[in-house]
């Protein structure tokens, strides 16, 4: 435990991290955020997405598995050292907790903002408006899309991604931080046709940064996934 919260450490497959949450199935009623690591690179599909948005031929010759995640959004390509991926769990009894589902997202993306504060990045925000596209491709791509509380640069490049879901006890929100980004290898996994890939490619580019990215272009030091983690856990509230 610490600061009232208690830390999990947990590391599996794509498809075992979002399946269950075994401490928060013992004890809903106390707040959590597990540190998580893959063991593999996978694909992780939103709910609502058809696995028919994957080229399996690709997939299989990338030697990435494809995953699902209970909550919405896009696909979002995790590997063993990116993007940093926290999640937490708040207790449907808890003063953090709120009852709109969008509104519940402020509190956890002004932590990221906090905790991305302390690399130096100036102009950091999280996004109050709804859901917005970035690029055309929002509705494939987590990372094309800007939704509440997920953390964007001065310039509107999306840094933090986030979502939700819930059950009568409690919401359990996912966070991915990216630390170096290139959307070609998730783009290169989608079932597009060439021309489409390149322009996915492109816009993505342009839509999104990393903290690494941000960091060293400013000539700081960048921070590794362990110091992130870190900072996120200490701005909590």
């Amino acid at each position: 435990m610490a600061g009232g919260w208690r830390i999990d450490e947990r590391k599996g497959t794509a498809s075992e991290l979002h399946a269950s949450w075994p401490a928060v199935d013992a004890a809903p009623g106390v707040r959590a955020v597990a540190l998580c690591r893959v063991t593999a690179p996978a694909v992780v599909l939103g709910s609502t997405q058809s696995e028919s948005v994957i080229d399996r031929r690709r997939a299989g010759a990338a030697g990435i598995s494809v995953a699902r995640r209970r909550s919405g959004g896009g696909a979002v390509l995790v590997t063993v050292d990116d993007p940093v991926w926290i999640d937490v769990w708040i207790p449907s009894v808890d003063p953090l907790w709120h009852a709109d589902v969008e509104r519940a997202f402020d509190w956890i993306g002004s932590a990221w903002a906090s905790a991305l504060g302390r690399t130096g990045i100036e102009g950091l925000s999280t996004h109050r408006e709804g859901s917005a596209a970035c690029t055309r491709w929002s509705k494939l791509v987590c990372f094309g899309g800007v939704g509440t509380g997920e953390v964007v640069t001065g310039d509107g490049r999306k840094i933090v991604g986030l979502a939700q879901r819930r059950n009568r006890h409690g919401a359990w929100f996912h966070g991915a931080c990216v630390l170096l980004w290139d959307p070609a290898p998730l783009v290169d996994l989608l079932d597009l046709p060439e021309a489409e890939r390149n322009e996915a490619t492109a816009d993505l580019a342009a839509a999104v940064a990393g903290v690494v990215d941000l960091v060293e272009a400013a000539g700081g030091t960048a921070p590794d996934a362990s110091t992130v983690a870190a900072w996120l856990v200490a701005a909590l509230p």
